[in-house]
């Protein structure tokens, strides 16, 4: 149940990070998923560097989305025509 969890939180965080973060993303339901996930995991590493997390907790949704909206930056930063 809690990998399933994991899959919505990320999906919602997702979806939230795409909406707030102007320009255009990666694009589908599935890569979606995968931003809002790897959102969470950035935000978790992120804070146990920081002192914010402790080692074996998670980060919550707002975190998750801050962590998406950092990585779809890094995207854009990559993908910008120049």
């Amino acid at each position: 149940m809690g990998l399933l969890w994991a899959i919505v939180i990320g999906f919602l965080a997702g979806v939230v990070a795409k909406a707030v973060t102007p320009g255009k993303g990666p694009q589908g339901i599935i890569l979606t998923t995968l931003l809002g996930i790897g959102g969470s995991v950035v935000a978790t590493y992120l804070g146990q560097l920081v002192g914010i997390y402790h080692e074996g907790e998670a980060g919550g949704f707002i975190a998750a989305v801050i962590g998406a909206v950092i990585i779809l930056w890094v995207y854009r930063q990559f993908t910008q025509k120049r």
